[in-house]
């Protein structure tokens, strides 16, 4: 058996970084991905001859600073293909939207709206800067240990640091629904389709769902090159970011092996001891690091055997049912939207009309069916990155909400009626795309959980929610990245801060098994 200090399983974003801060610090690492190249679902990869496509995540908004200047990314060959995009919310008849940070125009918006948002903006990422300081380390114990205490007393001089009023407002809209807040605030219907649009995405919840005002805040934690809330096209896709990761960690000293199948975690007498592959190969560690989802670590890898019952039954409880679909094109010609001019279409472009479609087409998910008229967050990468396809086509790159996981007709009988329905709303906005296309692939829930080997075909690993958030994340007793099997620890997007391209996770992980000492 091979003997390895640290061996971390699955070479996602949040595993590249674990592994890139672990071996600076000196650890014997070796990081094991499955697929054939680090990414997992940032990655980017060919759909078509020629057409290269970021295959899950599209854009880049919450990559954290600190990670990107401790790693020298920059060196490491990451590259924005543009930055600050703005937000395109489609109107059937023309009258569009155009949303870029708290500045808005056109659609049905009045002035007092214009006035409102930017008002509105810097109060959410006010309350969004609080979230941000308790992501950069592991979330407090409910114990009556003082560092702990003084962890939690931190949070809460942050929240009352911010005046009564917006405390009081934090505190009321942190767990409840963004319908509820965005009714109260604002006019435009548009408006406020294309803000509830972020709330929800890649979650199993409509605008009137508790905790999507959480996601939304979640979302406005993130920044680029310095500027909250902006997104930003990565130069040859989301792979770039992991590329680039992957180069940071063999940098430090990390061994990388692709292709290399984790067929179970190795546990005797209650300790977690290395891996077994696929092949057959055993790895002996002092530490196992997942950067899998939490169900798919103690189910599929641990066996819930090893577990005691309450453990098991948390890990069971775990809600993590994926409602988001992935679909690719592959264009012979840039798409017309009625109404459009063509230099937006770099931009990020919504098909999110009003909360009230939103919440509808959310409606269908709750009983397994696909939505009759999908919601679309849509981008064209080669608008700014033309190596994507062959010289003068195009890649378009949309995920599609909702597609429950746990589809009732299956989705090897869905999926050709999912892209059916998908093209159908496009062609309502830009007439005679479908002619255009080339080559098509439309990702079901249960295709990403199959290809990205994630549980349930969850972007974020299990829901982000009031239950399911910091020291009960992805539940109590694994919070703080070390389970409950000595030796056995968690680094993804299950764990404490939550999903999104960020690396949080990783790098908190990696932090908390340095600070528990032992052998390097």
């Amino acid at each position: 058996m091979t003997s390895n200090n640290v061996i971390i399983v699955g070479g996602g974003h949040n595993g590249l970084v674990c592994a890139a801060y672990l071996a600076g610090a000196g650890h014997k690492v070796t990081v094991l991905e499955a697929a054939s190249q680090v990414g997992g679902a940032a990655v980017t990869r060919e759909f078509a001859p020629g057409f290269r496509v970021s295959a899950c995540a599209h854009l880049l908004f919450m990559l954290n600073p600190e990670i990107y200047r401790d790693l020298g990314l920059e060196q490491q060959g990451f590259e924005l293909a543009a930055n600050d995009l703005e937000t395109v919310s489609l109107s059937s008849t023309g009258g569009h939207l155009f949303l870029s940070g708290s500045e808005a125009r056109g659609g049905d918006l009045g002035p007092e709206d214009v006035a409102r948002l930017k008002k509105f903006n810097a109060r959410m990422l006010k309350f969004a800067g609080v979230l941000r300081k308790v992501y950069t380390g592991r979330p407090p114990r409910l114990t009556s240990q003082w560092s702990e205490l003084k962890t939690l007393g931190k949070l809460g001089l942050a929240i009352r640091g911010m005046g009564r009023d917006d405390m009081r407002e934090f505190l009321r809209i942190a767990g409840i629904n963004i319908y509820d807040i965005l009714q109260e605030q604002f006019d435009s219907e548009m408006l406020k389709g294309a803000m509830a649009w972020d709330a929800v995405l890649g979650g199993h919840l409509g605008p009137r769902s508790n905790n999507s005002m959480l996601n939304y805040l979640h979302r406005l934690t993130g920044e680029v090159n310095g500027k909250r809330g902006a997104l930003a096209s990565v130069k040859g896709g989301m792979g770039g970011v992991t590329q680039a990761l992957a180069k940071a960690a063999a940098a430090a000293g990390a061994q990388i092996r692709t292709s290399a199948v984790v067929s179970r975690i190795l546990v005797e007498n209650g300790v977690v001891t290395g891996v077994e592959l696929e092949n057959g190969e055993k790895l002996s560690a002092s530490r196992v690091v997942s950067s899998a989802d939490p169900r798919t670590t103690f189910i599929d890898l641990v066996g819930l055997r090893h577990l005691e019952a309450g453990v098991a039954l948390q890990v069971r409880n775990i809600r993590s049912r994926g409602s988001v679909a992935k679909l690719h094109l592959a264009l012979d010609a840039l798409p017309k939207f009625t109404g459009l001019d063509p230099q937006a279409l770099g931009g990020r472009i919504l098909i999110s009309p009003s909360m009230v479609e939103l919440e509808q087409a959310f409606d269908f998910s709750k009983y397994g069916e696909m939505s009759e008229s999908p919601m679309m967050e849509i981008t064209l990468p080669t608008v700014h990155d033309p190596e994507l396809a062959p010289g003068g086509k195009h890649v378009l790159s949309a995920l599609v909400q909702y597609a429950p996981y746990e589809l009732k007709q299956g989705w090897e009988n869905g999926r050709a009626e999912l892209l059916q329905r998908t093209m159908a709303v496009l062609e309502r906005y830009a007439p005679g795309v479908g002619a255009s296309v080339l080559h098509s692939e439309i990702l079901s829930p249960a295709d990403i959980e199959r290809e990205f080997r994630i549980a349930g075909g969850h972007w974020h690993h299990g829901e982000f929610a009031l239950d399911q958030f910091m020291m009960t994340r992805p539940f109590y007793g694994s919070a703080q990245y070390a389970t409950p099997l000595p030796g056995l620890y968690l680094c993804g997007a299950g764990s404490h801060p939550g999903g999104g391209v960020m690396g949080c996770a990783g790098r908190n992980a990696a932090a908390e098994i340095i600070a528990r000492g032992g052998a390097a």
